[in-house]
């Protein structure tokens, strides 16, 4: 499982990010290729999204991936799926809040499944706070999802005590 940071706006586009990012890299040998997620918001690249490329495939090469958050909130264009190199799409919590009841915001959420799919990205939905907000994500074919309904905030220990009893549901 990944260690997953939110960067703050405009960090990524600061002209030492890489540099700065290279060196806590090194100086923290134990992260593997894969194992840091930074999550970015269209507003945290809108200034130039070829710079933003440029900086964040760099950052790959040094095994980091990224996710787009909060995905439908913003001036989001195709250009900007094909141009950022993501891993991950996540759902914005209130188009999953309101799917249930508004056939525009469960629109909403099926075309970012689909969107995903055709760009080959994971999606995550945000604001599962039901376990119909998690049938219905499931029957669009969104099987990654953060919100209550999975559980709420935890401390590291209580991550490892709700892991442990959930493993042994699942071999019951």
């Amino acid at each position: 499982m990944p260690l997953v940071l939110m960067l703050p706006p405009g960090a990524l586009l600061h002209s030492d990010f890489v540099e700065n990012l290279a060196a806590k890299l090194d100086e923290n040998p134990e992260l593997q290729p894969g194992c840091l997620e930074l999550e970015i918001r269209e507003t945290g690249t809108s200034e130039d999204y070829e710079r933003a490329a440029k900086v964040m495939k760099a950052c790959q090469a040094l095994g980091v991936v990224f996710a787009l958050d909060d995905f439908g909130t913003g001036y989001s264009s195709l250009s900007y799926l094909k141009t950022l190199p993501a891993k991950t799409l996540k759902i914005d919590r209130s188009f999953v809040l309101g799917m249930l009841e508004d056939e525009g915001d469960l629109a909403i959420v099926k075309g970012i499944i689909d969107l995903a799919a055709i760009f080959k990205l994971q999606v995550i939905s945000e604001g599962v706070e039901t376990t119909e907000h998690l049938s219905k994500l499931l029957e669009l074919g969104c099987e990654n999802g953060q919100g209550y309904a999975i559980a709420k905030p935890m401390t590291e220990e209580a991550l490892f005590n709700w892991l442990n009893e959930w493993q042994l549901e699942q071999k019951n």
